[in-house]
């Protein structure tokens, strides 16, 4: 899970984690030395107050020291989550929602839970798939779908200007990039393996609720019926001429989500 300390931003398979050293400046008491952290105060001078002595100064003491650094990568199984949770509602589902460390343990089922059953659970599915990839597992096979990097948007723009493969012509800053194959067999950014979509549908490809039949023609979750903006997309083809490539990488995306080729 990523946020930004305000709000649920997405969540992901951690990959690998990175370690370093880097130097960091630490405040403490210039009359007691380092101790219980110290109150730094927005509206009232003296700024700081030190929990230790009580007493009260403008100016911290600096200290210089070499720390730990951790650093998460989460390219695998991207989901985006942005503003569904608050951040008051990710601290309580902390093991420890007192704790101010950046990497801290979450109650999954209930994190899941928080999301509501069918975010949750298709959305999260993708991640355990992965994460059991990840892990030397096998018989999975798992589709990466993802918001690429700015040059891939580009490239995309300009291969099918500003159309979005599922509703048509569209303003560009409504498109995104969705990746379309698996990164387990891919690894990079391929000429071939991407579509543009709307945001929102790009989210709902994302969550297997929109998926494309052999045949180039949409596939719309049930859920989506009562909503009259995607139940017309239902079985109607696609905006955009596909390769033999990108109609692969859709079979597995259907694969992924149990969606029905026929």
């Amino acid at each position: 899970m990523v946020w930004d300390q305000t709000q649920l931003l997405g969540a992901s398979v951690v990959e690998r984690v990175e370690m370093g050293e880097e130097q960091k400046d630490l405040k403490k008491c210039p009359y007691c030395g380092p101790g219980r952290s110290l109150d730094e105060r927005v509206t009232k001078l003296p700024r700081y107050r030190c929990g230790n002595c009580k007493r009260e100064f403008d100016k911290p003491a600096i200290e210089t020291v070499r720390v730990k650094t951790y650093r998460t990568h989460h390219n695998e199984a991207w989901i985006d989550l942005a503003g569904e949770l608050s951040g008051a509602t990710l601290r309580s589902l902390c093991e420890k929602p007192g704790s101010q460390h950046s990497i801290r343990p979450l109650k999954w089922a209930a994190f899941a839970a928080a999301l509501g059953t069918d975010l949750g659970m298709r959305g999260l599915t993708l991640m355990d798939s992965v994460s059991v990839q990840l892990s030397g597992g096998f018989g999975e096979r798992i589709t990466r779908v993802r918001l690429g990097q700015p040059s891939f948007r580009a490239h995309l723009l300009d291969r099918y200007s500003s159309n979005c493969a599922f509703s048509g012509s569209m303003p560009q800053e409504v498109l995104e990039a969705a990746h379309l194959y698996s990164y387990a067999e891919v690894g990079d950014h391929h000429d071939e393996g991407g579509l543009l979509l709307r945001r929102d549908l790009h989210r709902l490809f994302d969550l297997g609720k929109i998926a494309v039949r052999d045949n180039s023609r949409i596939i719309v979750h049930n859920s989506l019926q009562p909503f009259p903006l995607y139940k017309e997309l239902d079985g109607r083809p696609l905006k955009v001429d596909v390769t033999k490539r990108q109609r692969e990488w859709f079979a597995s995306h259907r694969d992924m989500w149990n969606v029905g080729a026929a």
